[in-house]
């Protein structure tokens, strides 16, 4: 077997595609091959505990949220909207979030989206204290969707993802430390060098 990628954004659409998924998995017995929803951009409370539940990846872009937040409570309105960009809601009932750009759609700019994890603001700082800031994630957690659950995601996480014996060194060097810099300031990070299989290329 292969493991299914399918896009979904809406909650129906998420819905419909896990429904598959369940059968395909009971049928197969697949649960291992980590099928994943690319976006999982709004979904029911009953649909977040089945990510988990059924060992499906939400591979989602935390520039989403911020990019769409003038505009996404007018069209989903007050309930749909709590469902929407779940981050909280689907690390807390077990889900491996995997975290991307979805460029070019938004920017391949990786702290951009480290920056939208952790705080749901845009580069203005806004809003204030965050859009929705109850799904916000930890730091540790924001970085972890990005680089091991991404080589989980895409059954790479005995070759990438840490920087772990056996494992290639790709890494980036920073111009910070991410973890007791402002919140502010994340996406304003600089990268210094950049190492692919332990030699420098940049």
């Amino acid at each position: 077997g292969f493991q299914v990628n399918t896009h979904a954004i809406g909650d129906r659409a998420n819905q419909a595609v896990l429904d598959n998924y369940a059968a395909l998995i009971a049928a197969t017995d697949s649960r291992e091959l980590r099928h994943r929803i690319e976006h999982a951009q709004v979904l029911t409370y009953q649909d977040i505990l089945r990510f988990s539940e059924l060992g499906v990846i939400p591979s989602m872009q935390a520039t989403h949220a911020t990019s769409d937040k003038n505009m996404a409570e007018d069209r989903l309105g007050p309930v749909r909207i709590q469902g929407a960009y779940a981050w909280r809601k689907l690390a807390d009932a077990g889900a491996v979030i995997a975290n991307g750009s979805d460029f070019p759609v938004e920017s391949p700019n990786p702290f951009f989206g480290l920056h939208a994890a952790i705080t749901r603001q845009d580069h203005d700082n806004e809003p204030p204290g965050g859009w929705y800031p109850e799904e916000r994630m930890t730091r540790v957690e924001a970085l972890t969707s990005f680089t091991r659950h991404a080589a989980y995601a895409a059954h790479q996480e005995n070759l990438v993802g840490a920087l772990e014996l056996g494992k290639k060194a790709d890494f980036i060097l920073v111009d910070r430390d991410l973890f007791s810099v402002p919140e502010s300031q994340i996406w304003q990070t600089e990268v210094l060098q950049t190492w692919v299989g332990g030699r420098r290329v940049h």
